[in-house]
């Protein structure tokens, strides 16, 4: 079809449209231009496109010889020599009876037409001319013989630059080695959206010729739905003329089944006028591509996975929280539903549960998360009953729930059918059985289900499956680990003090322990309540220096023997040295005691030497005197408060710290009246790093306004006022409130050392126990005492005492001057004697014998009758030694 028309239209004659707009065809890319010459050889007609061409208006062209008008006879130097040769060898040929090929036109003669003149031949001749703009140009003249009307011979010229058409040539030569050579697949579609060309690289991708493409739509190379997707960009590409990058196409290619994935580029073609001339795109296969970064991003999201379980699992000691976090982590960034079973022996503290090993042992649920629904998920034997959270079951033995724990690998169990598991087989597609294992122990199983239409379970998912079970698993076993020790140490700590709030005569006692380390709750810190014959109480607080469990088991130790130390009625200060050899004693191999310069002296010995120092001060509160009697061994000062008076340190000389071995301890008496509030304490009270000792003891004080208040109350006040969150040092507080006892509780007595004294004191007890109401302990109160006054006549010395106290319990004493203390033995049946302490035992709850500074107290102590429980009756007793 000629360029510049339309075509012929349908159902009309042939006719020719032309259009009134610039054709847009292949001569807006060459310069073309056209004029014709009349009988004599000279210019009759001149196109515009030659005035364009040559400069050269019409005016001054026709009637002229072409050679005179745009011929340029002698093509400067500056010109190409294969231009100027071509021109002169166009030259020389023109006159020649047969024109040469069109690679050798012959040379131009001065009059344009040369001897040959107009006859009826057709030429061609390369020639120089001089352009429009100035430059040099080289023109192809194609001369086609014409006659006029008068049936004269003319000619037709058409002139074309020969440069332009050569740069077009090789324009188009570089297009078909980039369309033809390119890895990538070019195709291009028409305006009406059909494809126009494609190149090998696209046609071996879609595996039919590219012939075959030719005039075929997007509808017959994709499926449908991607095949409309082309289509709606390509009209938005044609429509709008802006690019479209990177759209993305997957598919299988025809006759193939795998499915592929292209990235689409198209953009609009234009002609040289600016026309729409169709859509050009650029396709490249990404399959591969798109599969790295598929598992690529895999690989990123596992490794945040693992990130996020890092910081999220395992910060509780609490099994069932860890349990807990670990499906949060996984539920739904990896899996859809999930589930953790624990050995319920593990839950409980058994140490190695049955069945542990073959994993018949039971378990416990102890966490289900779900992002789909709420359906537990149920065992694995088929049963359609789902495991609740928090109940024991058995997997059973051949299940692969069992065969994973007996195993410790993990195993894929394929989802079942709907018909077979209502409630949720038609929606679990597999799950992923991961037995949790934590330092070559199984402790319990997790469950990962991921629902239908979601990917399965690869390698890939198992491995990081195992990951977390096992990050989850070691945080376990350290939580279980921790739990036991923990305990331990409780049991430990709670043995190692009072227990409860200790009650004894004649003082109120409240305490408060806070160990510095919370994680164990152990420490060196301690106090004990220690009853005394006579009412006596003896108190006491320690530190010993360090932390945690060794620091512990030494103040246990050193409890111990102060316990066994008090018990023998010892003086506070003997108490304390003997406690210092106690405590010197630990240090050494073996325990044994030795003086200070050998166990520091050198040596192999002393290698293993540890030195184990602590501070303690000791008192001992007597109701009836009012009195108490401290003893300190480098602990900081008691703190007392009298009802009115402000609180004040107590001026106790501190002494040296136990452990260190050779210093004297010195005694402090002091007159404490009823109601009197007495403070002893530990430094982690009242120093830490953010307070100084001087201004602790300060706020202490200050803490200290209200003695009068409920005991329990003021040591929680003194707690909250003080810093004691510090968790630098534990803190021990023991508050003591005393209040003596009355006059009339007290029945006090001196005797002369007389064989009539002994039914004097009958008489004595007769009248003060029923004075205080005690009938029903008359006669063995009489039988006892009438025993100890005998004794201390026959085996004493000096006057005799006799003093009865009332309180929690009857306590009889008989004071003499004799040194010897009384040793219980056991009498023969022939024996006539030796059976009265034997009786003594018999009768009393306690009975014992202590040192005084002039001598003796042998004492015993009778249990106040409830009114539901009868007393030892005398007489049996009696009857009972022989």
């Amino acid at each position: 079809m000629p360029a510049g028309t339309t075509g012929t239209p349908q159902g009309t004659d042939a006719a020719v449209l032309w259009q009134s707009s610039l054709p847009g065809s292949l001569y807006d890319y060459i310069r073309v231009a056209s004029f014709s010459l009349g009988a004599d050889g000279r210019i009759e007609q001149w196109s515009e496109r030659a005035a364009e061409l040559f400069g050269v208006p019409a005016r001054d062209a026709v009637g002229k010889d072409p050679g005179d008008v745009f011929l340029l006879r002698e093509p400067p130097r500056s010109a190409e020599a294969g231009d100027t040769g071509e021109a002169e060898s166009a030259g020389e040929a023109a006159g020649a009876p047969d024109p040469g090929p069109r690679d050798q036109p012959s040379s131009p003669l001065p009059d344009f037409l040369g001897e040959r003149g107009l006859d009826g031949h057709e030429r061609v001749a390369l020639v120089p001319y001089r352009a429009a703009d100035g430059q040099t140009g080289l023109a192809e003249i194609f001369l086609m013989p014409t006659e006029n009307e008068r049936g004269e011979r003319a000619a037709l010229c058409i002139v074309v630059d020969v440069r332009a058409l050569r740069g077009i040539e090789t324009d188009l030569a570089a297009s078909q080695a980039v369309f033809g050579q390119s890895p990538l697949g070019f195709f291009f579609f028409g305006t009406d959206l059909t494809l126009v060309r494609v190149n090998e690289s696209f046609a071996q991708a879609f595996g039919r010729p590219a012939d075959w493409h030719r005039g075929r739509t997007p509808h017959d190379f994709l499926p449908r739905a991607e095949a409309d997707r082309l289509t709606a960009a390509l009209r938005q590409v044609l429509d709008s003329g802006k690019p479209v990058s990177d759209l993305q196409l997957v598919g299988p290619a025809p006759g193939r089944t795998e499915r592929r994935r292209w990235s689409v580029s198209l953009y609009r073609l234009h002609s040289g006028s600016g026309r729409p001339i169709g859509v050009a795109a650029l396709a490249s296969d990404v399959t591969g591509r798109r599969r790295a970064e598929r598992e690529a991003a895999g690989v990123r999201r596992n490794l945040a996975l693992l990130n996020e379980a890092g910081a999220r699992i395992g910060n509780s000691l609490d099994l069932e929280t860890t349990a807990r976090e670990l499906l949060d982590v996984a539920v739904p960034q990896f899996c859809d539903l999930a589930t953790v079973d624990l050995y319920q022996g593990l839950l409980v503290g058994d140490e190695a549960p049955p069945g542990l090993a073959d994993g018949s042992a039971e378990l416990r649920r102890v966490a289900f998360a779900s992002a789909v629904s709420g359906a537990p998920i149920g065992s694995d034997d088929g049963e359609t009953k789902p495991i609740q959270v928090g109940e024991v079951h058995r997997f059973p033995f051949h299940s692969p729930c069992a065969v994973a724990l007996r195993t410790a690998h993990p195993k894929v169990v394929p989802g079942r059918e709907a018909d077979e598991s209502p409630e949720l087989g038609a929606v679990v597609q597999s799950t992923l059985v991961v037995p949790m294992v934590a330092r070559d122990t199984v402790v319990g199983l997790a469950q990962f289900a991921r629902t239908k239409g979601s990917e399965p379970f690869g390698e890939r998912d198992t491995a990081l499956a195992v990951e977390l079970a096992a990050r989850a698993a070691v945080c376990m076993d350290n939580a279980r680990l921790y739990r036991r020790e923990h305990e331990r140490a409780l049991i430990l700590q709670r043995s190692l003090l009072p227990p409860g709030d200790p009650e004894a005569a004649g003082i109120e006692i409240a305490c408060r322990y806070l160990p510095g380390n919370t994680a164990t709750e152990v420490g060196g810190d301690w106090f004990d309540v220690i009853e005394l014959p006579g009412h006596r109480t003896a108190i006491v607080v320690g530190d010993v220096m360090g932390r945690g469990l060794r620091a512990a088991v030494a103040m246990g130790e050193l409890r111990t023997a102060v316990r066994t130390l008090a018990l023998l009625d010892l003086e506070p200060a003997e108490v304390l040295s003997a406690l210092d050899e106690v405590a010197h004693g630990l240090g050494t191999p073996g325990g044994k005691q030795s003086s200070s310069r050998s166990a520091r002296g050198s040596g192999k010995d002393a290698d293993l030497s540890e030195v184990y120092l602590a501070t303690c001060v000791y008192a001992v509160y007597d109701p009836v005197t009012r009195r108490a009697t401290f003893a300190n061994a480098g602990h900081l000062p008691p703190v007392l408060v009298e009802p009115g008076e402000p609180a004040l340190l107590l001026d106790v000389p501190p002494g040296m710290p136990l452990g260190v071995g050779g210093e004297p301890f010195e005694e402090t008496e002091v007159d404490l009246p009823d109601g009197a509030l007495l403070a002893l304490y530990t430094d982690g009270l009242v120093e830490s790093r953010d307070q100084s000792l001087d201004d602790g003891l300060r706020a202490f004080r200050e803490a200290l306004t209200d003695p009068s208040s409920v005991l329990e109350d003021v040591c929680d006040h003194v707690l909250g006022a003080l810093d004691t969150h510090h968790g630098e040092d534990d803190i021990a507080l023991l508050m003591a409130r005393v209040q003596g006892l009355p006059a009339e509780s007290v029945g006090d007595w001196h005797l002369p050392p007389e064989p009539r004294s002994v039914a004097r004191a009958r008489e004595l007890a007769r009248e003060q126990l029923t004075g205080w109401g005690l009938e029903n302990l008359v006669d063995t109160a009489e039988l006892l005492v009438s025993e100890l006054v005998t004794n201390a006549l026959r085996y004493g010395e000096g006057e005799i005492r006799l003093r009865l106290l009332l309180d929690r319990t009857l306590v009889c004493e008989v004071w003499d001057g004799g040194l010897v203390q009384p040793r219980r033995r056991r009498a023969r049946d022939t024996d006539e004697g030796g059976r009265g302490l034997q009786l003594v035992g018999l009768l009393s709850a306690a009975w014992g014998s202590r040192r005084t500074p002039h001598g003796k107290t042998v004492w015993f102590e009778l249990a106040l009758p409830d009114g539901d429980s009868a007393g030892v009756d005398a007489v049996e007793a009696l009857l009972s030694l022989y």
